[in-house]
């Protein structure tokens, strides 16, 4: 009995299912509820010869991949961004596409996401958690003192506004409305902080507990928090073969196309792990001004193009150092990462 293959075009509210047989022949689809028994159910008759699952990576994967590796089917993540349609189709549906993913899985070129370990994966979305909830807290700090410089045509200093209460907040105004906007701002500001503290607390208590965790915290520019982003996120390190993969991951290398020595055009810039790629950025902005070797590679970067690039090239090279902090257990070693300095007789 030949063996099939599977491909499932996921939805918000069902999945289609499309299954072939090794040699590219139609076995059977349907499309089902976002159900894991009515996957299932149409799965059963097929399991013992199914080679392989492939299901869409879709904002809502989760349930499908964790329900079917938990009833003992193999299971891979489609990766959509790698993948291109065939052009110049007159048709398609959602059942060509579940068919389509099968057959690039039965060919061996699905480009695939990685799985990560379902018992970290709540705390990293945590995480990212926080992540909204500061760059929220920042918009009501930037609101509130818009607020106070429209009114009173002075600016309000961040320190201040950190120790202001309710009260405090609304005498800063004659006119109910703004005591009332300038109130509830503050309540929301100071609940978000709470918020904010507890995520970080549950977090670091996971991080900790792994072996990278400790090791990048001597990275320059890597403190607390973007040490438990970098930890969660990268997840199983040894995914990366080089520092190279690992840097293009964290988008800290240019995408570009080039052909006989010329630009052709753009890659997806946006392929990679934009957590990952926002933490590295932050980390080459503290270490230029924290640390003497990463400000003076910075500056003689900067003096020949833009800082921005500078601070990009700074954060590929954090990102390298971090592969080899992390994949081979190794110290940090500004000789590595700046090679050795020149030495006068």
């Amino acid at each position: 009995m030949k063996r099939v293959i599977a491909g499932m075009d996921l939805h918000s509210n069902n999945v289609v299912i499309g299954v072939m047989d090794t040699d590219g022949k139609r076995v059977a689809s349907r499309k089902v509820d976002c159900d894991l028994k009515a996957v299932a159910r149409f799965l059963a008759p097929f399991k013992k010869r199914l080679q392989e699952i492939a299901v869409e990576s879709t904002y809502n994967w989760y349930w499908l991949v964790d329900g079917l590796r938990a009833l003992k089917y193999p299971v891979v993540l489609a990766n959509p961004a790698g993948m291109e349609q065939y052009r110049g189709v007159k048709h398609a549906d959602d059942t060509h596409d579940a068919f389509f993913i099968a057959e690039l899985l039965r060919l061996k070129i699905l480009p695939t996401g990685y799985l990560y370990d379902p018992q970290l994966r709540p705390v990293r979305d945590l995480l990212r958690r926080r992540l909204l909830f500061v760059q929220q807290r920042t918009a009501l700090i930037l609101s509130f003192k818009s607020l106070y410089a429209r009114t009173t045509g002075r600016e309000l200093a961040l320190g201040r506004l950190k120790t202001l209460e309710i009260k405090g907040a609304e005498e800063l105004y004659d006119h109910p409305a703004n005591q009332l906007i300038a109130g509830m701002q503050i309540q929301q500001i100071e609940q978000l902080t709470r918020s904010i503290e507890e995520i970080e607390k549950a977090v670091l208590a996971c991080a900790r507990e792994l072996p990278c965790h400790s090791k990048l915290m001597t990275l320059p520019g890597v403190g607390r928090i973007l040490g438990m982003t970098i930890t969660m996120e990268v997840g199983d390190v040894k995914r990366f073969a080089e520092p190279g993969h690992f840097a293009s991951y964290c988008r800290t290398v240019e995408a570009k196309r080039i052909s006989n020595s010329k630009k052709k055009g753009e890659n997806n810039s946006k392929c990679g792990n934009r957590y990952l790629a926002w933490a590295f950025v932050e980390a080459a902005n503290f270490a230029r001004r924290y640390d003497a070797q990463c400000r003076k590679w910075f500056d003689r970067k900067a003096a020949t193009t833009r800082k921005v690039i500078a601070t990009k090239a700074l954060a590929c090279k954090l990102a390298k150092a971090a592969w080899h902090l992390m994949a081979e257990g190794a110290d940090y070693d500004p000789r590595r990462m700046f090679g050795q300095p020149m030495t006068t007789k």
